[in-house]
């Protein structure tokens, strides 16, 4: 907890060990890293083949599990705010796997 104690009640971005995209605030989180989310999306970023738009789903109060947390970062809100996330396309991360 003690790393992540400076992004609490700051907008984060999550990506999850099953490649998913979770934007929200931070409200706690502790030594396992299992993390609580206020005002989450999650985003769903489309191949560029891929007819639909990119999405985001809103999720509200949302708990991630720590074995599920790959990465934790800052959002810089200006720029996050700046960007059409409907029209954002790329190809999928991939799974993780833990050894």
């Amino acid at each position: 907890m003690a790393s992540l104690g400076g992004y609490l009640n700051k907008k984060v971005l999550i990506v999850t060990a099953d490649s998913r995209i979770l934007v929200g605030t931070l409200a706690a989180a502790d030594n396992s890293t299992n993390l609580v989310l206020t005002d989450t999306v999650e985003r769903v970023i489309r191949e560029p083949d891929d007819p639909e738009p990119s999405a985001e789903v809103k999720l509200g109060l949302y708990l991630v599990r720590g074995d599920g947390v790959c990465s934790v970062g800052l959002v810089d809100e200006k720029l996050d705010d700046s960007i059409n996330w409907t029209e954002v396309r790329g190809a999928a991360i991939g799974t993780t796997k833990h050894i």
